[in-house]
């Protein structure tokens, strides 16, 4: 791993006694703690992170802004809000490492927004803060130009969360990848456990879809580990071998040094 490469998706869960669950949650995680997390980044090399909200937590972003106020040099935060949330809990999250909001439209658990309009008036204040919204989403089942109407940046998980035997000349991806093409929607490389159509690494059939988003923005491209993988259909990966596979879907190290590194900073502030 280069200098500052960052992991832009990791979840923090627990302590269970400390931190409760949401009544609406999809499922009920097991503790993947601090230390279990920062061990995985001394082995991969990693040195930043960025902690999404998972839905099991609802809007209670306390077990995210925790972890990630203790060392904001190196940690950032994706928080879930609802519709109601203020200015000055904006403010207050963004003083804490928060950079945008998570919107769960895939797996809803406890997200509380009913509809885009509703996102689109918590967006529009947003964006005087610089924040984004990442949007957890199957894109071959999304409404595109809703995507585009938002006034912020966007940025969409697992490489659009499509399944893989679809295969990338789907119209529907192929209208992704001009979205990405327009430069306000990004995409994290992140959890090829969930689109494969395989049991065991590699995930070869994920390799053409990374390819496809590299090779239409490469500025807007971030890698993420998906830890602790709390939705993972196929056996349990092993980090390091998914972290090689870098090599596989990005093949250039100076475009992997700009996923890794630059992009991250721009779309967190690093």
């Amino acid at each position: 791993m280069p200098a500052d490469a960052c992991d832009t998706h990791a979840h923090i869960f627990g302590p269970a006694a400390k931190y409760a669950w949401n009544p609406a949650r999809g499922y009920t995680p097991p503790d993947a703690l601090p230390a279990a997390y920062e061990h995985l980044h001394r082995v991969l090399g990693v040195t930043r992170a960025v902690i999404t909200q998972p839905s099991v937590y609802g809007i209670d972003n306390a077990a995210t802004l925790d972890y990630v106020m203790a060392d904001l040099a190196r940690r950032r935060a994706v928080v879930s809000v609802g519709a109601d949330v203020t200015d000055r809990e904006l403010a207050a999250m963004h003083d804490r490492g928060a950079r945008g909001i998570r919107v769960n439209i895939a797996d809803p658990g406890g997200n509380p927004f009913k509809s885009f309009a509703e996102l689109r008036a918590v967006a529009e204040r947003l964006k005087p803060m610089g924040w984004h919204i990442e949007l957890l989403l199957h894109v071959d089942q999304a409404d595109l130009d809703e995507l585009r109407a938002l006034p912020v940046d966007i940025s969409i998980g697992h490489f659009g969360y499509m399944p893989a035997a679809l295969g990338i000349d789907h119209p529907r991806y192929r209208a992704f990848l001009d979205l990405v093409g327009e430069g306000r929607c990004w995409v994290k490389l992140t959890g090829p456990y969930r689109i494969t159509a395989r049991q065991q690494l590699p995930y070869d059939d994920t390799v053409p879809f990374a390819r496809a988003l590299v090779a239409r923005r490469p500025d807007r491209i971030v890698w993420g580990t998906d830890w602790p993988h709390p939705m993972c259909p196929v056996p349990m990966p092993n980090d390091g071998t998914m972290a090689d596979m870098l090599l596989d879907w990005v093949p250039d190290e100076a475009v992997r040094k700009r996923i890794l590194v630059d992009n991250a900073a721009a779309l967190y502030g690093f």
